[in-house]
């Protein structure tokens, strides 16, 4: 493996690690209105956000236990009952306190990369 190839996967594997940072706060935006998870699923994929569906189940499922959404189980007219998840006002706390650490390394990164020039 060249020395560009080895950059491009180590560069991938710290990706992978900020995804799962940033993707709670994408599930803590699009779950303002009650979703379920396919539409969840749906709705970031829809901002081009890449997401397998085996990833979604387990997030929500801790966001729930932590108390950053809540659920309840709805009748579907195309299949059996889905349960949909909403934030909760803790949710959205937390998604505030995790939007402005965004902003803020949004902004050091910034000021490092015009620093540099």
């Amino acid at each position: 493996m060249d020395k560009i190839e080895e950059a491009r996967d180590y560069a991938a594997e710290l990706t992978v690690q900020l995804r799962k940072g940033m993707l709670t706060q994408c599930v803590l935006l699009v779950t303002e209105t009650p979703a379920y998870a396919y539409e969840i699923l749906m709705q970031l994929e829809q901002a081009e956000l890449d997401i397998v569906e085996g990833t979604i189940y387990p997030l929500l499922s801790r966001l729930s236990r932590d108390g950053l959404l809540t659920h309840q189980w709805r009748e579907s007219t195309q299949g059996p009952p889905r349960k949909y998840y909403q934030i909760t006002e803790y949710g959205r706390s937390v998604r505030t306190y995790l939007a402005e650490s965004i902003s803020k390394l949004n902004n050091v990164i910034s000021k490092l990369e015009r620093d540099q020039k």
